[in-house]
């Protein structure tokens, strides 16, 4: 044991983190040899390239930026006929077999005051039904629809795994074949003080927390999920966020605007409501297509308008993407060239040089994270097309206000109303609306046959309560 760790501090002295040893006497058997396993883990090279990245970023000047060619909605010059042939393109590919579904579902509920993994988080306006049961029916929706097996992979964190297995279990994976549920797990990032330093979270443990969305295509490949899609002969993959209630599940317009662009891998886009909202912008970076977080896009583009008073770069991401397998697979054997840590600013608890429990009041460090959209300028080709907030973007975030459980509830609650309306279902205005996703998801379900509310699975339920 003496010699590892001699020859680990030796490493560790070199690139300055020789202090995550500093408690080493202190820490009994078990607890060096967790420390040696984790530090060992660590490739303190990239760490050094990551924290000179984040100061790098906050340079001006370091990247040009363009707008990028988007696929607008009819409403805003788009080509509605492009778009239906877009669906029939996509229909062909989800009949035969060629999709699969992907959520990330690593975070959990704390802000919004709730414990366990955010997808458990009851938000059917009607039912309480969680964001997971509501999306499950979606995909049961659309293997009805498009008579077909489509596959649900589920990457969750250390943190949501455990906890998200025994749920699906408990529910009977909602209905859905157990063999088509696939259960992925994120990696893990060290957090670093503002001057690069590793924090510790306890005298024998570095801090770390999940390595962000970026870590999906690692999850990927190391699950297996993709060798089972090769197997299956699935080529796309259609990849959100679990706290978007208003996802479209396999959208065969998005699908088939994706195949007919010969796309590796495209975005979904909303007009962003102001400069300062909290979206990365798609744009052209330094040549390629790409998408600019919005803590690191600067004022002369975050502002920037056109002649018409509009903005430059309006184009948001709503984490919405379309994936080739066989894309997924190449940047998940080349990570490290591809999706470069990203550093957020945070309030860390860490132990102080006493070895005590510190609980900062104000950012102490940053949480390194990898994005997914990263991988965005390493396609070949990309294809972005607009869609309508109001129909797909309704975000759970914050407790309250915008971006919260209320504010997703009211829009599922719009969305549903606006359906039954295409068929004539009168609805009471005073009510909470919802409908079974699995029979209704759209307008073309309507068209195809409601003609009463319990062919939609209504269920209403008191605003007052």
């Amino acid at each position: 044991m003496q010699q590892p760790i001699d020859h680990l501090e030796q490493h560790y002295d070199e690139y300055g983190q020789g202090h995550v040893f500093r408690f080493w006497d202190a820490l009994d058997a078990a607890a060096r040899r967790a420390l040696v396993a984790q530090a060992s883990a660590i490739d303190l090279a990239e760490l050094r390239r990551v924290h000179e990245h984040t100061r790098a970023l906050s340079s001006p000047g370091v990247r040009t930026l363009e707008p990028a060619p988007v696929a607008c909605l009819p409403a805003y010059g788009g080509n509605a006929s492009h778009r239906a042939e877009a669906r029939q393109r996509g229909e062909a590919l989800l009949r035969a077999g060629r999709v699969a579904v992907m959520v990330v579902a690593g975070g959990q509920g704390t802000r919004l005051g709730f414990e366990g993994p955010k997808g458990i988080f009851p938000l059917g306006p009607a039912t309480g039904r969680t964001l997971f049961e509501l999306q499950a029916q979606k995909i049961r929706g659309a293997r009805r629809r498009f008579a077909v097996r489509i596959p649900w992979c589920v990457m969750t964190s250390p943190a949501t795994d455990a906890p998200t297995r025994a749920f699906f279990v408990e529910h009977k994976y909602f209905g859905l074949p157990s063999e088509d549920v696939f259960f992925l797990c994120q990696g893990m990032a060290p957090a670093l003080d503002f001057e690069g330093r590793l924090l510790l979270e306890s005298p024998g443990r570095i801090a770390e927390s999940p390595n962000g969305h970026g870590g999906a295509f690692q999850a990927l490949a190391d699950s297996g999920a993709l060798d089972e899609m090769r197997a299956r002969g699935i080529t796309t993959i259609s990849y959100y966020q679990v706290d978007n209630p208003l996802i479209q599940l396999a959208d065969p317009v998005f699908l088939g605007l994706h195949d007919a662009a010969g796309a590796e891998m495209s975005a979904k886009v909303v007009r962003k409501l102001d400069p300062l909202e909290k979206v990365g912008v798609l744009a052209r970076i330094d040549g390629r297509i790409g998408i600019v977080e919005y803590t690191e896009i600067g004022d002369e583009h975050r502002y920037q308008k056109d002649a018409a008073g509009q903005l430059v770069y309006w184009a948001g991401s709503i984490a919405i993407h379309a994936l080739d397998v066989a894309f997924a697979r190449r940047i998940a054997a080349e990570s490290e060239r591809y999706l470069p840590y990203h550093a957020s600013a945070k309030k860390i608890p860490c132990v102080g040089d006493d070895g005590r429990s510190v609980k900062p009041a104000e950012p102490n460090g940053h949480k390194l994270e990898r994005f997914l959209f990263d991988a965005l300028p390493a396609a070949r080709s990309v294809a972005l097309v607009e869609v309508a907030r109001d129909d797909e973007y309704a975000p759970v975030k914050n407790a309250e206000g915008n971006d919260s459980p209320q504010t997703a509830r009211e829009a599922l609650d719009a969305v549903a109303r606006r359906w039954l309306a295409a068929a004539g279902v009168e609805v009471p205005a005073d009510q909470w609306v919802e409908v079974d996703h699995s029979r209704v998801d759209g307008e073309e379900d309507v068209r195809a046959g409601v003609r009463r509310a319990q062919d939609a699975g209504l269920v209403l339920a008191s605003r007052t309560k």
